[in-house]
């Protein structure tokens, strides 16, 4: 992430702080079965939309998926006349799976995420042996954004910027004042996110921490996870960056080495996410389910001991 973008991306929020009218207005939707956040985020003026990391729910026993919470984001939209212009995704996520095609379907919207999806979809691609035909160029994307490149949401700008370490591929999405972190930092209060699976690097997510933090202090700040803390028994999803600023595991004077000891000996206790292989193999696809085989059936594979 270049110090231009940056730039650029406080320069947006800035603006947005001094003027009202430039800050979106965002709704979240939490799931507690995933723990996942998903937002809205629409330009109150033109009523142009964005949803942010959608969960379709997926039964691990039955293997049936299910769009409940995919329909509150879709009867929040309808019900409040938005169009929608984009469905991001901050990252393939390995804990839940996306609603995206669904909504798409339903609301419209481009399906976008970063760039680097290309390396997640190399290195699991191999993992799970995909079909022959499964294109590793992110293709099944609408839209691939790089550091820096902005859009917009309505009358309100926007900018893309990637923060690798949890996985390569992890994007911080900036509308007006708001920037969507997926699971780059959680709560202050709970710390970061994992940095081990493959293409992840803890050295990569403490410097792509520190130029978020960067950003100006009254930026707001919404998570894609929250899992509550010993002493904190409800769940949150917004934040600021001032407050981030007094992250348990990243606050000033944590270095470098510090976070990258901490963080992999911290992500070495962890157990992998419950969803972690359906949710792999179709948030690599933008979504989709695998290709159905020779049946009209789509299987989701479990590796034996590989990962």
């Amino acid at each position: 992430m270049s110090d231009d973008n940056l730039a650029t991306a406080a320069r947006q929020i800035e603006h947005a702080i001094l003027n009202p009218d430039l800050r979106p207005v965002v709704k979240t939707f939490f799931d507690e079965t995933t723990f996942t956040a998903t937002h809205i985020a629409h330009d109150p003026v033109t009523q142009k939309a964005v949803i942010i990391d959608s969960v379709l729910d997926y039964d691990a026993a039955s293997g049936r998926t299910q769009n409940t919470s995919a329909q509150q984001v879709l009867n929040y939209i309808q019900e409040n006349g938005l169009t929608v212009e984009w469905q991001l995704e901050t990252h393939a996520h390995a804990d839940h799976l996306s609603a995206a095609v669904w909504l798409k379907e339903k609301l419209g919207g481009k399906i976008a995420i970063g760039e680097n999806i290309t390396h997640v979809q190399d290195a699991f691609g191999k993992i799970f042996n995909a079909e022959k035909n499964f294109s590793r160029d992110g293709s099944q994307f609408d839209k691939l954004f790089h550091d820096g490149e902005t859009f917009s949401v309505g009358r309100l700008p926007a900018i893309a910027l990637s923060v690798p370490g949890h996985t390569p591929a992890d994007m911080v999405y900036i509308i007006g004042d708001a920037a969507f972190i997926g699971d780059t930092l959680f709560m202050p209060d709970y710390g970061t996110a994992r940095a081990d699976f493959p293409g992840g690097d803890a050295r990569q997510l403490y410097r792509s921490i520190q130029r978020l933090l960067s950003l100006p202090d009254k930026t707001r700040v919404f998570l894609c996870h929250d899992y509550k803390t010993a002493d904190r028994h409800d769940f949150m999803w917004e934040t600021t960056i001032g407050d981030e600023r007094n992250n348990i595991h990243v606050h000033k004077g944590i270095s470098e080495d510090q976070f990258v000891t901490m963080r992999t000996n911290r992500d070495k206790t962890l157990s992998l996410p419950h969803l972690i292989m359906p949710s792999v193999q179709v948030n690599m696809r933008a979504g989709h389910l695998p290709e159905p085989e020779e049946n009209g059936v789509s299987y989701i594979k479990i590796p034996i001991n590989r990962m």
